[in-house]
């Protein structure tokens, strides 16, 4: 048995000895789910289990209170593991983030014992918000990532896949203030806010000819009106605008804006557009890292397809991190029959055998990914020049 095989075996041997706290956090997360930025629990959970492990934990870090960085080791290749675990309103997991959180802890208690003799720093990076608000972005702002030189992390998915990429994205609050009035009696005196909303939908609608290829413009009305004889003063809306680049996000959204602003201008109704959160960048995954976890996940008999880069599927703030720092985001898939993410049928999913294993085979197939890297000399130099050359360029501006 070769030197990285005989680590990835030990590697095993720590998860084996500790999966049962694993799956427990797993359905912990699951049980107990938590929205954006509201995730003190989960984030405690996973503090604390990462504390008896012997990692030094930052609780709150970089201004968040639901954040956490748990670091081990004292090497100079520093291996950034996201952990997520925010939940969705009303229907908990339904994106699987307490497989992926559990799956991410599990990679990071693998390479502890192994840190100092890789000549690694473990850090587990706990991430608030990836459902709304970005805590990714936050925390990159902050300085989080900074020496990290490369993050991973994996998804929980119906099935397993590698190398797809992902959509920018940005989320408004829209409203339209208006001017109630009796419908019959004297409509001259109304403004009409719903009349706003729908003449900017319609904008919208006569806009998606000239989109470019895999934008996409989603929404809701959240509020327009209470009774039919009353001209409704006040509309209000979520929208999401996404498109392939994050250069092409801000066209779009100039074009969406403007068709909000015609509904203003063409009522006299007064526009109110919030940005909710960070803009989120399209996800660009690391070719090189990204074949040694394919590598490492067929090694464990896991199928899982190898996806062509331009293919893309949803949106998260693990693409910000990418434009940075070299990141992979493979899926873990479980059998979940026929439901889909973002589902209550697929939360019901996430406690199964097969979302366990998931878990397991995750957060090993990323150990194992560490240690790839780390025992192979070319890819780790190479990984520090690039570490180096953003820090000099950081400085530099």
């Amino acid at each position: 048995m070769n030197t990285v095989e005989a680590t990835r075996e030990r590697a095993r041997a720590v998860l084996t000895a500790r999966q049962d706290e694993v799956l427990d956090l797993s359905h912990a997360l699951h049980a107990d789910p938590e929205l954006a930025y509201e995730e003190h629990r989960a984030a405690r959970r996973i503090a604390d289990l990462l504390e008896r492990a012997g990692f030094d934990v930052t609780r709150g870090a970089y201004g968040l209170p639901t954040a956490l960085d748990a670091r081990v080791g004292g090497g100079d290749l520093v291996i950034g593991i996201c952990a997520e675990y925010d939940a969705l309103p009303g229907i908990g997991h339904a994106c699987g983030h307490n497989v992926n959180g559990a799956a991410s802890v599990a990679a990071a208690l693998a390479l502890a014992p192994l840190a100092d003799e890789l000549g690694i720093t473990v850090r587990l990076l706990g991430t608030p918000a990836e459902e709304s608000g970005g805590g990714k972005v936050d925390m990159l702002r902050a300085g989080a990532f900074d020496d990290v030189a490369a993050a991973m992390m994996v998804h929980a998915a119906p099935s397993d896949s590698v190398g797809m990429s992902s959509l920018a994205i940005s989320s408004w609050k829209v409203a339209y203030t208006g001017r109630a009035a009796h419908a019959a009696a004297m409509p001259e005196r109304g403004i009409n806010a719903a009349d706003a909303m729908m003449i900017a939908q319609v904008a919208i609608a006569a806009h998606r000819q000239q989109m470019r290829p895999g934008a996409v413009v989603s929404g809701v009305v959240t509020g327009g009106g209470e009774a039919a004889n009353v001209i409704p003063a006040r509309t209000a809306a979520e929208y999401d605008c996404r498109a392939v680049t994050s250069a092409e996000l801000a066209e779009l959204q100039a074009r969406v804006r403007a068709c909000f602003e015609a509904g203003a201008l063409a009522t006299g109704a007064e526009l109110l557009l919030e940005t909710v959160g960070n803009d989120y960048a399209d996800l660009r995954q690391d070719f090189d890292i990204g074949r040694r976890y394919l590598a490492a996940a067929r090694d464990l008999g896991r199928r899982v397809q190898d996806c062509d880069p331009t293919l893309r599927g949803g949106s998260t703030d693990m693409g910000n991190v990418s434009h940075v720092v070299p990141t992979i985001h493979p899926m873990i898939g479980y059998d979940c029959g026929d439901a889909i993410m973002h589902n209550p049928e697929f939360t019901r999913h996430g406690v199964s055998a097969g979302a366990d294993r998931a878990v397991l085979d995750g957060g090993l197939a990323m150990a194992w990914t560490a240690i790839d890297l780390a025992r192979d000399p070319l890819h780790r130099q190479g990984l520090l020049t690039r570490l180096a050359s953003r820090a000099s360029g950081a400085a530099g501006a």
